[in-house]
């Protein structure tokens, strides 16, 4: 039987990471200009004359439709190209024994980040989200933030992508003893019972110990469980633990009742909290039969879903919470309980309202693998980048009770590999399925998996 993409099914209730100690959003007061020159990068830099605007922003969708642009069809026809992004700051508030963050939910594509002309990093992949620190370099005052962006090279996508810091972008303040970036796993079964994998991390230059307090909370806001943990965690060494709760009278999350429940994790020391973290998580449990289907809470459901790209038609791409909230609305009205993230990691807006709604999620890492579908697609960034990518995607998005599936990738050229390429056999998927988890390759007629066994289970290691 041949499939059109390699699906990884993971039996476990995962949830969503939701805050952190001070995170604020950092959309505003944003510099723009499209054109490219080494020394943007610089705080001296006269960006004077430069366009003023607030993210999130997509830069193509305000451009002209051409059949020249290389973007072709499937890319609108828009333009690609590098631009720049520049934001002056100041940090009223600065504390040189905090440490500070900026978040990116996601920019398209290349882009590189800048603070006080000091590059914090690159990352090629224009559909995943990720964090730097700013701390060595941050000031009080006159601060400078450059982000370079590069979707020149066309067409890299096989649908209309966008190009700019097109999600959110946050601050994130934080004392030296945190709850690690998407630091927390809670898995939590229909019964009551909740086990949440925490991970602290110490930036101080001494051991510390404190209490950690974690919490549940209903919708409400009442405490339904709390439980207190002493830990000594050591500088530079983030310390991880298990925690197991137990909630009475559970109130499950289903399509019909999406009903979340709030763990609130805190660390505290000397009677003062250092850091508040929530985690939203829901009660539910799932499978799926080979002769009946999938089953949700013991009930069987009928799934009918929609492949979803991530663009708002004619806004383009820069997310719009409301213009989500449309789609998903339309959608739900007509009868879909299902949302396919087509084919790539989503905003977090869209997996948060999924989640409120009442949607079953499909949540996409790639559309391809090592074997290109466009001439410059991420492909020429698997190698070095998926590992990365696709770890991120999980810790980021693990937490969301609508998340049912994970795809490890989108139609890849690769399960029509010839017959003597490297392949999964029945034996080996079984060592997979064992472990409790189920992926679903192409088959061949001599009964062997026709995909790369050794990439597939690294994925699904990654996964895990």
């Amino acid at each position: 039987m041949k499939l059109k993409s390699i699906f990884l099914f993971v039996a476990l209730s995962f949830t969503v990471t939701a805050s952190a100690a001070d995170r604020k959003l950092f959309d505003n007061h944003w510099l723009f200009a499209l054109q490219d020159s080494v020394t943007m990068s610089s705080p001296n830099f006269n960006d004077n004359a430069w366009r003023r605007l607030s993210l999130p922003h997509d830069w193509s969708i305000e451009g002209d439709f051409q059949a020249t642009n290389p973007s072709g069809a499937t890319g609108g026809a828009l333009p690609g190209g590098i631009a720049w992004y520049r934001k002056h700051f100041d940090v009223p508030s600065y504390d040189r024994n905090k440490h500070y963050f900026i978040d990116f939910d996601g920019v398209y594509m290349n882009a590189s980040v800048y603070l006080n002309g000091h590059l914090l990093g690159t990352r090629p992949y224009g559909f995943i989200s990720y964090r730097y620190e700013l701390t060595p370099y941050l000031k009080a005052k006159d601060n400078v933030m450059a982000v370079r962006v590069d979707n020149s090279e066309q067409p890299n996508c096989r649908w209309y992508s966008g190009s700019g810091i097109y999600r959110h972008v946050y601050l994130v303040t934080t004392n030296a003893l945190h709850v690690a970036h998407w630091g927390t796993f809670v898995r939590a079964t229909t019964d009551g019972k909740v086990c949440a994998e925490i991970k602290i991390d110490n930036q101080g230059s001494r051991s510390e110990t404190v209490t950690v307090r974690n919490t549940v909370l209903n919708s409400a806001q009442k405490v339904v469980s709390t439980v207190l943990r002493k830990l000594t965690v050591n500088p530079n060494k983030p310390a991880v633990f298990e925690e197991n709760m137990l909630v009475d009278k559970t109130e499950l999350w289903s399509i019909e009742s999406p009903y979340r429940y709030v763990l609130r994790t805190e660390i505290v020391q000397g009677g003062r909290v250092l850091d508040r973290y929530d985690t939203p998580f829901g009660f539910r449990s799932f499978h799926f039969d080979a002769q009946t289907g999938f089953w949700l809470n013991g009930k069987n459901l009928k799934i009918n879903g929609v492949c979803n790209h991530h663009d708002l038609g004619c806004l383009g791409a820069a997310v719009h919470r409301d213009a989500i909230y449309r789609q998903l609305r339309l959608l739900k009205d007509m009868g879909c309980n299902a949302i396919r993230c087509s084919h790539n990691p989503p905003a977090p807006e869209l997996l948060e309202l999924c989640d409120s709604m009442g949607f079953i999620v499909m949540d996409e890492s790639f559309d391809m693998w090592h074997r290109k579908k466009t001439k410059y697609d991420y492909s020429h960034y698997f190698d070095q980048w998926f590992e990365r990518d696709l770890s991120d995607l999980v810790k980021r998005d693990r937490n969301h009770p609508s998340i049912m599936i994970w795809s490890i990738g989108n139609e890849v050229l690769e399960q029509w590999n010839s017959a003597d390429a490297d392949q999964l056999s029945p034996e080996e998927a079984n060592l997979i399925l064992n472990a409790g988890h189920a992926i679903t390759p192409n088959s061949t007629d001599d009964g062997k998996m026709n995909v790369n066994s050794q990439l597939t289970k690294r994925l699904v290691d990654i996964i895990k």
